[in-house]
């Protein structure tokens, strides 16, 4: 007769051991079935096992061999994956799984299979037992000629192979299907080998990752999110590469640009953890087991350590630059939270995935509670964002006045007479200066203490290098040279955009007088002059200000146009020169400034906010920042309505035509709330779309559980992927599940899962 057992969609499961069908078609008792040996250790050949069926009395059990002809075939191919199912209780797994042993046939026609050629190995070869057991079955251990132990005998058949039983007549034939055929998985070797440095699919696992790697996860989480934030800081301090850079030269006592190598280094930094997030998130999305190499672990460290050093270096000798974050976030925060949202919506798709296939109902709730949180947070935050920049276009005021800091010292050596020569050139409002006075009495432009960054003075006078810049007579300062070193070093590497005749101009610079520089800005132009303190050694100590005040007199320059910084003799400046504008450096009160008779400030940009500058308005007195050079800066301040500033970058600067961006409010909150709820309808989306792909028991990979249940550990949820996967096939592979029932040794009984058609497998028995 002919059984048709219907095939899975997938694959079928083919079992080592069965109770009795419904209706005790084919009896086997439950002792007989918990006597069968381990099949997990030794694998099953892809058939059912049957009982025997009676023979005839006076039928010879050798007469069947030659009726069904004994000529050469090959064995039965190997089971490709292995599952384990509950077994019955009672019984112990064995230690170790021991060697398979096959029966070599003979590969002549007719001759008969050969007996077992056993090789020699360390453990114990284990037999096969007869498929119909019973009376006749040989003792465990015993092994007859014909290739499969416990007296069964693999002969060939028309459309497969007959495993003939020794204890009767009974003889089945099993329709096999071809080998699989594993397709390479180029995409996921490269994530787990870049990864892990696991290459092979062997090296691969589905188990649930360790704790130790879920530590890992979480410092390189941390670290992504620290390396972000220094990486953004140091972005946006481009503005301040000079004076960075000019701090560090004061610190180390040489000059060095020390703003483009950390740049790098954090670009790279950044990058690597930025990947190895993206392998880790990888590896969770398709359900693969993180394990992060050992030479990932250092690069990791060593990035980790690195950034908080340098963050700490950075607090500790300047911490006043931090507040360059919060002045950039008032020009990003707008799109960063909507690269933010847009990152934190992909994310679902991972999330919504993790969610689908949790089985655990608190796993479930602490995952979507937790991102749940951050969404919402992301939702709210444009609540904290204040940009002057939102704001109606008829309420823009004034473009600030460009005021050039030295000059134009991205175009010139600084303080030099082509230095402020170029400054004209751009149209500048006003120029910035530092004077000092020599030693015989001649105010001189120079910014640092000594001579050494800005001249030669270390080859013309080595000696005297470490001197006070005061402390040499005119006729000495004349000598130096102060344009090489621009092009040496070039500070805002802008050297190599001059023209050949600006070059050997800039090369051929000296160091500028106060009243040769007044000569060339004195029309129509303010100046902010600014002093360095002399030694009291200095013969001119107590009447420097009377020197410079005289030379700037006697210049023609409009009084109205000099704004006066220096707090000493105040008093003595608002007789000789009233028409000056008293500038302060200091930030306070707008009424203890006004006791004072100031009408102007100096500061720097970081110390001022939004509402100082309207209160300082309010009052009547006017602001002046130092030191803008980028455009989106010198945006900000111009919606806050400051109205002028003093920038490296003048040539830049007067090419702004208008703020970078200027949004009203109703065009922000309308593009706030449809990014949320853009945001919202394509997460409810994808929780909706990952349930139903993932929420089924058909999303069990056999594969996947086959590399979970490999591993020593015991995971509860490879237990239930199990449990759904056998009786999904069941359901499909028979017509109710209670038609099967597994066991074997100690609760778990073992499958061969083979890869089949839609066509119905052919079950015969004669």
């Amino acid at each position: 007769m002919i059984l048709k057992v219907p095939s899975t969609p997938v694959h079928s499961v083919i079992l080592g051991c069965s109770l009795p069908f419904r209706g005790s078609a084919f009896p086997t008792p439950l002792a007989q079935c918990q006597a069968l040996p381990n099949f997990s250790a030794i694998g099953v050949p892809p058939t059912f096992p049957l009982p025997p069926k009676p023979e005839p009395l006076g039928t010879p059990q050798s007469e069947e061999l030659p009726r069904l002809g004994a000529a050469s075939f090959s064995p039965p191919p190997p089971p490709l994956r292995a599952l384990l199912l509950p077994r019955c209780p009672g019984r112990s797994r064995p230690a170790q799984r021991p060697p398979r042993c096959r029966a070599e046939p003979s590969r002549a026609a007719g001759t008969g299979p050969r007996p077992c050629q056993r090789r020699p190995c360390a453990l114990p070869c284990r037999p096969w037992h007869s498929a119909a057991g019973g009376a006749g079955s040989p003792l465990p251990g015993a092994r007859e000629p014909g290739g499969f132990p416990g007296g069964s005998r693999a002969l060939p058949g028309a459309d497969g192979f007959v495993v003939a039983g020794s204890g009767g007549a009974g003889r089945s034939m099993v329709k096999h299907q071809p080998l699989q055929y594993y397709e390479p998985q180029l995409c996921l070797s490269c994530l787990t080998g870049i990864y892990g440095c696991r290459w092979k699919r062997y090296q691969r696992s589905h188990d649930d990752t360790t704790k130790w790697e879920r530590l890992w996860f979480l410092i390189l989480t941390s670290s992504f999110f620290l390396t972000l934030v220094w990486f953004y800081f140091w972005w946006e301090v481009h503005n301040d590469y000079n004076e960075i850079n000019w701090f560090l030269y004061n610190r180390m006592g040489y000059w060095s640009d020390w703003s483009i190598p950390i740049l790098v280094t954090t670009a790279a930094g950044f990058t690597y953890i930025t990947m190895l997030l993206i392998l880790a998130l990888c590896h969770i999305a398709v359900g693969q087991q993180m394990n992060l190499h050992w030479l990932h672990k250092i690069g990791l460290v060593t990035t980790l350590i690195t950034t908080v050093v340098t963050m700490s270096s950075i607090a500790q000798l300047w911490d006043d630059e931090w507040e360059m974050v919060f002045i950039s976030l008032q020009a990003t925060a707008p799109f960063l939270h909507i690269g933010a949202l847009a990152a934190v919506t992909a994310l679902s798709w991972l999330v919504a995935g993790q969610f689908a296939r949790t089985e655990k109902a608190t796993s479930q709730m602490l995952m979507f509670t937790a991102y749940l949180a951050v969404v919402v947070a992301l939702y709210l935050v444009p609540l904290t964002i204040s940009s002057p920049c939102i704001m109606e276009k008829k309420a823009l005021g004034p473009k600030p006045a460009i005021l050039g800091h030295r000059g134009a010292p991205m175009l010139a050596p600084e303080n030099t007479l082509m230095s402020f020569q170029k400054a004209m050139e751009q149209k500048v409002h006003g120029v910035q200066a530092d004077v000092v006075l020599s030693y015989d009495g001649v105010p001189f432009l120079m910014h640092d203490k000594t001579l050494r960054r800005t001249t030669n003075v270390e080859e013309v006078f080595p000696e005297r290098a470490y001197e006070h810049s005061s402390m040499f007579n005119w006729t000495d300062l004349e000598k130096l040279n102060a344009g090489e070193w621009f092009l040496q070093n070039d500070p805002f590497w802008t050297a190599g955009s001059l023209s050949r005749a600006d070059y050997l101009e800039a090369a051929n610079q000296s160091v500028c007088k106060l009243e040769d520089m007044l000569e060339v800005i004195k029309d129509n132009t303010s100046l902010i002059l600014n002093f360095q303190d002399l030694p009291a050694a200095h013969p001119y100590y107590s009447t420097y200000i009377n020197i410079t005040l005289e030379t700037i007199l006697a210049s023609g320059i409009r009084q109205q146009a000099v704004m006066w910084l220096p707090d000493a003799e105040r008093q003595l400046v608002r007789r000789v020169a009233p028409g000056f504008q008293q500038t302060s450096g200091l930030k306070l009160d707008a009424e203890r400034l006004r006791e004072k008779g100031i009408v102007k400030l100096n500061l720097r940009y970081t110390k001022v906010t939004n509402e100082d500058v309207r209160d300082y308005a309010m009052a009547n007195l006017s602001v002046n920042l130092y030191t803008v050079n980028e455009p989106w800066l010198f945006s900000i301040l111009w919606c806050a309505g400051v109205p002028s500033v003093t920038s490296d970058s003048s040539h830049v600067l007067r090419k702004v035509p208008f703020p970078i961006w200027l949004m009203p409010p109703d065009e922000y909150h309308l593009i706030w709330i449809t990014s949320d709820l853009i945001s919202f309808l394509v997460i409810v989306g994808v929780f909706i779309f990952q349930k139903w792909r993932l929420g089924s028991i058909r999303t069990y990979n056999p594969e996947q559980i086959m590399l979970s249940a490999a591993v020593r550990r015991s995971s509860q949820d490879v237990k239930i992927m199990k449990e759904k996967l056998i009786f999904s096939e069941i359901s499909n592979g028979v017509e109710t599940t209670d038609e099967l029932s597994f066991c074997s040794e100690n609760g778990y009984a073992n499958e061969m899962v083979t890869p089949t058609d839609h066509r119905d497998t052919k079950l015969r028995l004669n």
